[in-house]
């Protein structure tokens, strides 16, 4: 089962990846994002409004022998689903 690290300001260093979910009517949708260093803007990777699943597939392949895990940032009302595997937190 996948493990994935908990997102919040601060904790994701440069490199890192970060799936961000949030509704898209009744449904959840994702995008992933690769976080840039402090002078430049976070990189978006096209597929907005995928299916979890697409997301975390995307993030991955991206991530490719990273060393840092796949952070998942949850916008309000979104809830973790146990089936998209394991989430931890990790302290700044």
């Amino acid at each position: 089962m996948p493990t994935y690290v908990r997102y919040y300001s601060g904790v994701a260093p440069a490199g890192s990846l970060i799936v961000k979910f949030y509704h898209s009517g009744n449904e959840v949708r994702g995008y992933v994002r690769k976080v840039a260093d402090s002078n430049q803007e976070d990189a978006i990777f096209p597929g907005e409004e995928m299916e979890p699943e697409a997301a975390f597939k995307l993030a991955a392949s991206h991530n490719g022998n990273s060393h840092n895990p796949v952070f998942v940032e949850l916008a309000e009302g979104v809830e973790w689903d146990p089936a998209w595997g394991r989430l931890t937190y990790q302290s700044a």
